[in-house]
């Protein structure tokens, strides 16, 4: 990589790109000046990775896809186009072909997976007076009222989507364990981060909304895989 490449920051489930409002403020202090983050539908996986594949198509030079949760499937399946330079995964799925993030979380099920519930709708929340506490318990409780209550509730057949093509298996990685999270077990993500051959793993004290309370230390992750040469 000899360009700085474009960073696009990629939310999950239970959130929208303002989740990473304070990875922005760090990275921008990094000195990086090109940070884009997509607004997904959550509808499904094909959706999300089409989305996510039109805005790094807007580009030119390099991208830096950066996933966290969910959105870590979703740059897995969006990751493959030729000028993504690199994929980072901040406490994210990473399935590999013919897996979903229902398939894997069923291999080790999270604290958080009763506070779940669907509506009938077909969309799938977590309970609002239990969010602090499966999402984000290492905010503040007024932190986790606001994620609990503007929370972004996904398609619940979304979970059952299945990775085609995964990127990680011919992209540079970089991923980031959240050992305290309650919504992917840390069990998965130590197993799914050890399959991918990734170039950095770090593991942060941190809850699944490590983006939020671990800004600092996901940011210095997000900058050195931007660098990577």
């Amino acid at each position: 990589m000899t360009q700085t490449p474009i960073i696009i920051l990629v939310h999950g489930f239970w959130g929208g790109a303002a989740h990473w409002a304070k990875v922005i403020v760090e990275l921008t202090r990094l000195g990086h000046t090109s940070i884009k983050a997509v607004e997904l539908p959550l509808t499904s996986l094909a959706d999300d990775a089409e989305r996510t594949r039109k805005m790094i198509a807007q580009e030119s030079g390099p991208v830096l896809l950066v996933g966290h949760s969910y959105g870590g499937a979703v740059i897995t399946e969006a990751g493959n186009q030729p000028n993504v330079a690199g994929l980072v995964y901040i406490a994210a799925f990473a399935p590999d072909a013919g897996e979903s993030p229902g398939g894997i979380t069923g291999k080790n099920p999270p604290l958080g997976a009763p506070n779940l519930a669907p509506d009938s709708d077909g969309y799938l929340w977590v309970k609002q007076d239990k969010f602090h506490e499966s999402f984000c318990q290492d905010l503040t409780v007024d932190e986790g009222l606001v994620m609990g209550i503007t929370q972004k509730a996904p398609l619940a057949s979304t979970f059952g989507n299945e990775i085609s093509n995964p990127a990680w298996k011919s992209k540079n990685s970089w991923y980031q364990i959240s050992s305290d999270d309650r919504m992917i077990h840390p069990a998965n993500q130590a197993w799914m981060s050890g399959r991918m051959n990734a170039k950095k793993v770090i593991t942060l004290a941190s809850s699944h909304a490590s983006l939020a309370s671990k800004p600092v230390e996901v940011s210095a992750l997000i900058d050195e895989a931007a660098k990577y040469q």
